[in-house]
């Protein structure tokens, strides 16, 4: 099975193609001070162009998991989570975690199928 390597960045590859799956590497806002509901609207737009890039699309994620500094904000993410992918929901755990650094509070690891 061939692995192929997507958006190299200093320490990783933000999307690794291996056989009909795409993953994609943690991802953060590029605006960490902007809401909770801002920052997955954010993530998802750049998890989407990463995966556009390796062939896929938000609409083929399979599985994703959320990490969140402030679950008592959750419902903010959840809203624009659905919001974005409708009907086509994937299979998902959501982490509470003290710091992602940066001030960040969400980052999100994805799963899709080509």
């Amino acid at each position: 099975m061939a692995i192929k390597r997507d958006i190299r960045t200093p320490i990783m590859h933000r999307a690794v193609t291996a056989g009909n799956l795409v993953f994609v590497g943690g991802c953060v806002a590029d605006d960490t001070s902007a809401s909770m509901g801002d920052q997955t609207r954010n993530i998802l737009k750049k998890i989407g162009e990463y995966l556009e890039q390796a062939g896929s699309g938000l609409d083929r994620v399979v599985t994703a998991t959320i990490f969140v500094t402030d679950l008592s904000k959750k419902k903010e993410m959840d809203a624009v989570w659905t919001e974005v992918f409708g009907d086509n929901l994937p299979a998902r755990a959501t982490v509470g975690v003290n710091d992602l650094g940066g001030g960040a509070m969400i980052e999100v690891v994805t799963t899709a199928q080509l």
